[in-house]
């Protein structure tokens, strides 16, 4: 196959991993405002994708840069090492996707490429300190989530002290609008630039793209389209774990989680820490059930969701080096 042909199917193939990743993840942005009865959930697909598009506007590209040039070294790149990544992350979003389970496509997406770039190069291509990092975020991104939202459900739970619970629930019911719209904003900021540097490598490694390493705008748009129009697809299965499994909702609760995990994500992608919003998002609402009482939280539902943070990596890594020798047969 002509080298420009294997680059089309790979990016196409790439926009369809963002465009599951959107899917996928549409749990993540609507579930909350969903489970509140804010909105129904035809609404709310609507309300996320539009701020998952825009998200470009509001945040740089450092996310898409440590995903295109930050976790394995950028010089080993070739069409057989971005193959087997896509292939392991979408391999590993299927599984969870069919089994309802919150994993994190961007750790699919992670394990994928250093799984394929392993096996391409040996264990020397890995840089330690961009891989470091987002394993390292694994643990403080669900655990600062977690801790943001108990301390605003702390704090508005003593402003509103006095007030009457129907008044605070139709206040948090409109402030919920705003939370919402920050955490699809969010997630569209850190989660589309990921497929964004893995297009970018391949666009190098081709010689498409010269000069230092940047984001073409056409692969930033394609990008955020890809995303948008997966979460308009939704993905009801996950929105059910999420916004009801874990622990049930008050518009209260749902505007603190939100809060809290827009701003994790907007922390981490200011400074290029490709983290997932799926365990960002997931320990705000431990952390919310958790404020009102422990007993809140469906502990168990919670247990199997880590467990299954814990091996995306490996398993989409294995994936990924088995698609590396798969794409070396044709």
């Amino acid at each position: 196959m002509p080298d420009l042909a294997i680059l089309i199917a790979l990016v196409a193939v790439a926009l369809l991993f963002d465009f599951m990743n959107g899917m996928n993840d549409a749990a993540n942005s609507i579930a909350t405002i969903v489970s509140t009865r804010v909105l129904s959930p035809r609404y709310a697909v609507f309300w996320a994708a539009f701020f998952n598009f825009i998200a470009f506007m509001v945040f740089g590209q450092a996310v898409a840069k440590t995903m295109g040039s930050g976790i394995v070294d950028t010089h080993i790149i070739t069409d057989q090492v971005i193959f087997g990544a896509l292939v392991g992350a979408i391999s590993w979003q299927l599984f969870t996707w069919w089994a309802g389970i919150p994993s994190s496509s961007t750790h699919a997406m992670i394990g994928g490429l250093v799984g394929s770039a392993v096996i391409h190069a040996g264990t020397g291509v890995i840089i330690w300190h961009g891989l470091g990092r987002t394993i390292l975020a694994i643990f403080l991104s669900p655990t600062i989530g977690m801790v943001l939202a108990v301390l605003l459900m702390l704090i508005a739970a003593w402003i509103f002290r006095k007030a009457l619970p129907t008044r605070v629930d139709s206040l948090f019911r409109k402030l919920q609008f705003v939370s919402a719209s920050l955490y699809s904003l969010g997630h569209g900021g850190n989660d589309a630039q990921k497929t964004m540097g893995i297009i970018a490598a391949l666009l190098y490694a081709h010689g498409q793209v010269q000069g230092s390493f940047h984001i073409p705008l056409w692969v930033i748009l394609a990008c955020q389209t890809a995303m948008a129009a997966g979460t308009l697809s939704g993905g009801w299965r996950i929105v059910k774990t999420m916004g009801s499994r874990i622990t049930h909702l008050s518009p209260y609760q749902g505007v603190c989680a939100e809060t809290a995990g827009s701003m994790m994500l907007f922390l981490a992608t200011s400074l290029g820490i490709p983290v997932s919003t799926t365990h960002t998002i997931t320990g705000a609402i431990v952390g919310v059930g958790a404020a009102k009482r422990a007993s809140a939280v469906r502990w168990n539902v919670a247990k199997d969701i880590v467990t299954a943070w814990i091996i995306t990596i490996p398993a989409a890594a294995c994936v990924g080096a088995l698609a590396y020798k798969l794409f070396g047969l044709f």
